[in-house]
Formats: structure tokens, sequence, C-alpha cells
């Protein structure tokens, strides 16, 4: 199994997944705030990320939402998905993690789940995305597209044909977003027939909080042995996204409980 973080040194992530003891690491391509066009062949450490053995997860920017009917908001989403996705793939990665997006009230959450079909329609068209595109669930909204599993059944319905989509669960947002953790796997299994990636994070607050603030394993308010249980039975990479002041402990706790 490999264990691996999102590491926050943009001049040296494999120096600090080396420092880390990792087996894989995440990694921006762009500023998580910004849409703008990635230049990863420009990073300064472009060849060691590509010939190191670590490998390496590419998470979108934060402000992607191609389920949105908002034109101005979908249109330059699908854009940043297929160029970070490129510039993933210029890194050697294995996936671009993209959050499931969202709706403003009163809006069809059908349409959205289209809009999530039209993204890998559009890209078929041009040979697929570079990477697979591993979605994610999220932690809070009332029109979220992939907070609880009976939206993730709907989106699935919609993109679940296309080889390129993928998913990648993470534990502090289905917390989070009120679905119990136990069998959590298998639930999520018999709907999209996969899982790519764990995001293996703990929570500051209480279950269906909606709120999406990470804890270090031994701090939050979920049971370490479900999250590792989640780990033992996904059968997927995983990365840690908790606080950097405790990851290499982290890290160390899941090495022993597995």
């Amino acid at each position: 199994m490999r264990l691996g973080a999102h590491v926050r040194s943009d001049d040296d992530p494999i120096g600090a997944a080396e420092d880390l003891g990792a087996d894989l690491l995440q990694m921006f391509v762009v500023d998580p705030q910004d849409r703008k066009m990635p230049a990863p062949k420009d990073h300064p450490d472009a060849e060691r990320i590509r010939s190191s053995p670590i490998d390496v997860v590419v998470h979108s920017s934060y402000i992607i939402n191609v389920a949105s009917l908002n034109n101005r908001l979908r249109m330059p989403s699908r854009k940043a998905v297929e160029q970070q996705a490129k510039a993933a793939a210029d890194l050697g990665a294995i996936g671009l993690v993209v959050h499931g997006g969202h709706l403003r009230d009163g809006e069809d959450a059908g349409e959205g789940f289209v809009n999530w079909r039209k993204l890998f329609e559009r890209q078929a068209d041009k040979g697929g995305f570079a990477v697979p595109i591993f979605i994610e669930n999220t932690a809070g909204g009332d029109n979220a597209m992939a907070r609880h599993l009976d939206a993730i059944e709907r989106l699935w319905e919609q993109v679940g044909d296309f080889d390129d989509a993928g998913f990648c669960l993470d534990t502090c947002h289905a917390w989070a977003g009120g679905e119990d953790l136990v069998g959590i796997v298998e639930r999520v299994k018999d709907i999209t027939g996969r899982i790519d990636l764990v995001h293996l994070n703990n929570s500051r607050d209480e279950f269906d909080s909606g709120r999406d603030r990470h804890a270090n394993l031994a701090d939050g308010e979920i049971d370490n042995e479900v999250l590792v249980e989640v780990i033992r039975t996904a059968g997927a990479p995983v990365i840690l996204e908790t606080p950097g002041e405790g990851m290499a402990d982290d890290l160390a706790y899941l090495r022993e409980a597995l």
C-alpha cells in the first residue's frame, strides 16, 4: 500500500516527500485559487519529479466548478481541467483530483450532473484527458454534486462509462458531509465500481457538520481504527492532507497500524 502526503513545498516537492518517507506525493501545478494556465515544464524541479520513484498526484485548483450553470464559471473550469491534466501528465502524475462542485440555490441538480458528462464528452473528442480525473467527494453545501452518496450515484450515471473518470474518497469530507465511514468503501464501490485514491484526513468537527477542516489522525473526531479500516478495504493509494506539523507522525502511525 502506497502512503503519501500533500506537500506544501512548491520549490522542492520531492525533497519534502523524501523527508517524510512518503511513497507518493500530492501537489498543485498552479495557485489553488487560480485558473491560470500552468507551466509545469518551467517547474524548477520538473525533471526530478518526473524521474523520481515517488509517485505524483496533482490536485486541481479549488475554484474549478465544471457543474456550474454559469457559463462564465463553467467554461473556464472545463479549460482549466484540461490544462491541469496536461500539466499533471507532463510531471508523470497518476491522476488529477477535481472537486465535485456545486450549484446555486434553486438550480436543477440534473443539469449539473449533465455538465460533468459534457466535460468528458468534449474531451473524448480530443482523445481524452492526459491523466485520469479523480472526482473527489466534498464536505458541505446542500447543492453539492458529490457530498452525499445519492448525489454521487447520479453523477456516476453520467460519467461512469468514461475510462478516464475516477474517484477520490476523502474521509474528512465524507464524515463532515454526513456519511458514515463504517462500510463507506463498499457503498462507494457499489456506486462507482472503483476508488482510485483516498484522502485520509481526520476532522476537527462533529459528524455532519458540513465543515471541511482537517485534523491530524490523533487529534480529530473520527476513530482512528475506522480510518485505518477505510484504507485497508479501499486498496488504493493514500494521501494525507493533515496539518503539516503532525504529518510525519500520521504516516508513522499508519505504517505501524497496517
